[in-house]
């Protein structure tokens, strides 16, 4: 895994660790720093499904609110939405309801601009 992975399963451990990841061809080491209690590698792997969930959904929310933003013009009191459009940006907005495994958001279709 990277160290991303390593850093953010362990920031969703222990939200206010404090450490430094030294990456070197065969392994990565943690130093645990300002009284950090380590955080084991087993613990710390456990964690990486979830950190893959949450990058995948955060990747979906960027492309979900570019295509909102690039809508919010019609959205302004001085227009007057259209239905069809108004269904879109629900649509949009509904996207990540229900989402639960990193499949589930790689099988997301984003709808089509009316």
């Amino acid at each position: 895994m990277t160290i991303n992975y390593k850093g953010n399963a362990i920031l969703k451990i222990n939200p206010n660790a404090k450490f430094s990841i030294q990456h070197t061809e065969n392994e990565d080491t943690i130093t645990w720093l300002d009284g950090t209690t380590p955080i084991s590698k087993a613990d710390i792997e456990a964690q990486f499904t979830a950190v893959e969930f949450d990058m995948a959904m955060e990747d979906l929310r960027a492309k979900r609110n570019k295509l909102l933003a690039d809508t919010d013009y019609l959205a302004l009191s001085d227009n007057t939405l259209s239905t069809d459009m108004a269904t879109y940006r629900q649509s949009l907005r509904d996207i990540t309801n229900g989402l639960t495994t990193v499949a589930d958001v790689e099988a997301v279709t984003f709808p089509a601009k009316p």
